[in-house]
């Protein structure tokens, strides 16, 4: 199961995803919105996607985690839309015959996701809104011009 949903995530639907009687060991992560990024208030965040490609390649990372780590299950939902403080952005879960492969299994597919999926994130705040993660071409000083390019309010 790998979907992108405007409504609220169901930790128990992606968790039964990958569940199965073989699997010792399952691995959930539950990315949910923070009220501050980079020093700044954030109130809410926007997600959009470009959601055929998006989870082609949420399967497209599962393929390469499960070719590593034959038997583990994957499964992710994301959502898209406008978020509050406290809302599940991303539940992951993994599901493998021992712990630690669940454990590194579901880490790998929460990074790569964040990496790779074409799904973009705008924060809300008191100074208005921004694109995380937006990288201006005029900009010479990535780290040190104001607008950041690291990590958003989901991580």
């Amino acid at each position: 199961m790998f979907e992108l949903s405007a409504e609220p995530l169901s930790v128990e639907r992606v968790i039964a995803a990958v569940a199965h009687p073989s699997a010792g060991g399952i691995d959930v992560f539950v990315g949910v919105v923070r009220d501050h990024n980079e020093g700044r208030p954030v109130t809410r965040l926007d997600y959009e996607a470009y959601a055929t490609m998006a989870v082609a390649e949420m399967k497209r990372i599962a393929d390469e985690i499960g070719a590593e780590t034959p038997g583990v299950r994957l499964a992710a939902a994301h959502r898209v839309g406008s978020l509050g403080v406290g809302d599940a952005a991303i539940i992951c879960a993994a599901s493998a015959v021992h712990r630690g492969e669940a454990f590194r299994a579901c880490k790998a597919l929460i990074d790569a996701i964040k990496a790779r999926a074409p799904i973009w994130k705008r924060e809300h705040g008191p100074d208005g809104p921004y694109w995380v993660g937006w990288v201006d071409a005029r900009c010479q000083d990535h780290d040190e011009h104001g607008h950041g390019h690291g990590e958003g309010a989901l991580g």
